[in-house]
């Protein structure tokens, strides 16, 4: 192979790639041939299999390190449409060459600058990735073929071509991580790494693709996680504290729910024949969870000792009864309809699947009667009896022993309640997985599947930790749930999976003060220019990180169990802070104005996304646009449509 390079700034050639080239007329001559003068040779064949293919190269690279443009050229020898490495014959580099004069418009230290040469480089690296995201998988290889579309019509034509070419797709949901929550992790995470910090990046940052997601409740300017969730999954905004239900329905109106239900994603993946699963560090039957499976006119439903008489006469069913019940209830929705039910849920809340009797707890239960269920049902029993090839898990152990490869459906209940935050999981009575292992384990269950699988993961103990008031329980969990998103990025692939990462709504959670670069994100505000914490009108320090609203101020040393907030009154205004490690586990920072438990907010949260669909990821959007972006990808509406035909 021929390799050439010029120095050269890359110019006409920008508009052309990918062209088929034709043969040259024949040479005078006899025949054709080189020679005696003859007549006019006959014209040479048409060169139908030559092809030429361009590819943008970034500053940096290796050949080109100012950018530039690589040339390949051979014979498509299979008629693919695309040069494969060994049908190249020639490639050349046309560079451009380094900046070493400016204009009047210009100012050469900006040109050479590290920060101005980071950001050329991230905006080429979009554009490979809009490239990529719109030329379908042969865009991702070293061969680039660009399509350019001549109308309206036919750029239509070639979007919707690309519906349902995500096999798999994998929601993961923050709940209560609003954007100072990420970038308070972010910077938190990279200190930890011995950074400075604010360059730092958490795994779903590097997302191709990003946008925000409006999170207000059809009634309410500040929402919660039921209403948002159900938005989420179903396409369709709701009002606050109903579940899987429209706008018409009427909270904690049992007979209001008929007639008002939703379909879910989740619910369409299933009758598609897809694999599906819940991951959630809250209770399974919390409102965020439980949007993915269950309707209900009240997100406190759970179990039936939480319903009024009234609910349970007129037919409702409790959270915990829908999800074991999910399969059945599935199909009786639907006639005729024969699907196999979630295949991994996991996550905590047993006590709304176990009767209230003492003689059902787990080894690891802290209550003395663990459950609350007034019905005497033992529903993980239950659940066990339908499903003879699943396995029941309750601890570290248990999971530990889960052969993914062979292990058909997993339900594990790891906690009472909610599972342990995460800076609090060690202390955990029989062990628990993190978010990051329960995320790997269920994508070598689901994936066992060739339809694909959608699977759902929530890190529900961000926003518990929020309404404690304390900053450091949230960003750990937050940290957790990057690596998470990490574990799932790197066990999938980017051509047949869509990956989202979202929030369901943020917190009064600030960023405040004017904390020099590398300040600990945790510690007290120490102004650019000193190394003495900065001081108030009132003469006291004051932290970076605060909230609007809350319990207020706590100094809890150690305490790695964020909930110890509640243990006492709310103390909130201005405290001396002086002396305080601020950077503790246990501190629990100053709030303005008392309340029992801190409040979401009502701003807008980040959507992050990569692969098939991901570009639909742009600008401010309804949150509900999430689920019209996952059935794009997957088709999924289509295909659970033509699985019950």
């Amino acid at each position: 192979m021929n390799v050439f390079k010029l120095s050269l700034i890359a110019l006409a050639i920008a508009g052309l790639s990918a062209c088929s080239l034709e043969g040259d007329d024949g040479q005078d001559g006899v025949d054709g041939t080189a020679g005696v003068d003859g007549v006019a040779g006959a014209d040479g064949n048409n060169g139908l299999n030559s092809l030429t293919v361009q590819t943008e190269l970034p500053v940096g690279d290796a050949n080109c390190p100012n950018s530039g443009v690589r040339i390949d050229s051979g014979s498509d020898t299979d008629s693919s449409g695309s040069l494969d490495e060994g049908e190249i014959t020639s490639t050349s580099f046309v560079c451009a060459p380094g900046v070493n004069s400016v204009g009047t418009s210009e100012i050469l230290t900006s040109l050479n600058n590290e920060w101005f040469i980071d950001g050329q480089t991230e905006v080429e690296d979009n554009k490979r990735a809009w490239v990529n995201a719109t030329s379908g998988s042969s865009a991702a290889s070293s061969n680039v073929r660009v399509t350019t579309a001549n109308s309206k019509q036919e750029l239509d034509a070639m979007v919707e071509n690309l519906r349902g070419t995500a096999k798999n797709v994998i929601l993961f949901v923050g709940d209560g991580m609003g954007v100072s929550t990420v970038t308070a992790a972010r910077i938190l995470d990279g200190q930890m790494k011995g950074l400075a910090g604010e360059e730092n990046q958490l795994s779903f940052d590097a997302f191709p693709f990003s946008g925000l997601s409006k999170t207000y409740n059809v009634d309410a300017q500040t929402p919660d996680s039921a209403g948002t969730m159900t938005a989420m999954m179903s396409g369709i905004k709701t009002d606050v504290g109903v579940i899987g239900v429209d706008e018409d329905i009427e909270r904690g109106d049992c007979g209001t729910v008929a007639g008002n239900d939703l379909v879910t994603a989740l619910e369409l993946a299933e009758i598609a024949g897809k694999s599906t699963g819940i991951i959630s560090t809250a209770r399974i039957t919390h409102a965020t969870p439980a949007a993915t499976y269950a309707k209900s006119a009240d997100r406190n439903w759970e179990d039936i000792s939480d319903m009024p008489e009234a609910a349970v006469t007129a037919g409702c069913t409790d959270i915990a009864d829908q999800l074991i019940k999910f399969e059945a209830n599935l199909e009786a929705k639907f006639g005729g309809l024969d699907v196999d039910g979630i295949e991994v849920v996991m996550g905590g809340g047993r006590r709304h699947f176990l009767p209230q009797d003492a003689a059902f707890n787990s080894p690891d239960a802290a209550s003395s009667t663990e459950g609350d269920r007034t019905d005497g049902r033992d529903l993980t029993a239950e659940w066990q009896n339908l499903y003879t090839n699943g396995v029941y898990v309750f601890d570290q152990s248990g999971f530990d022993s889960l052969a993914t490869e062979t292990t058909e459906r997993v339900f594990a209940l790891f906690n009472e309640s909610h599972m342990q935050y995460e800076a609090d999981r060690g202390n955990d009575i029989a062990g628990e997985p993190s978010v990051a292992e329960m995320t790997s384990a269920a994508i070598k269950v689901l994936d066992n599947n060739e339809k694909g699988f959608f699977l759902m993961v929530e890190s529900g103990r961000i926003d518990h930790a929020h309404h404690a008031g304390n900053a450091y329980g949230a960003l750990h969990d937050t940290m957790a749930f990057a690596e998470a998103v990490a574990a799932a990025d790197e066990l999938t692939n980017d051509e047949d999976t869509l990956i989202i990462v979202t929030a369901d709504h943020g917190h009064v959670f600030t960023i405040a003060g004017y904390p020099k670069r590398g300040n600990p994100i945790l510690g007290k505000v120490v102004n650019v220019g000193s190394d003495e914490a900065a001081t108030a009108a009132d003469g006291t320090p004051y932290t970076t990180l605060g909230y609007t609203n809350g319990l207020g101020y706590r100094n809890l040393g150690d305490a790695t169990n964020s909930d110890a907030s509640y243990l006492t009154a709310a103390d909130t205004g201005r405290k001396d802070i002086t002396g305080v490690d601020t950077t503790t586990p246990g501190y629990h920072q100053e709030a303005l104005v008392p309340l029992g438990s801190e409040t979401h907010s009502g701003e807008d949260v980040g959507i992050y996304a990569k692969g098939p669909g991901a570009f639909l990821v742009s600008g401010t959007n309804e949150q509900s646009i999430i689920f019209h972006v996952m059935d794009f990808a997957g088709d999924l509406v289509s295909q659970a449509e033509n699985a019950m035909e």
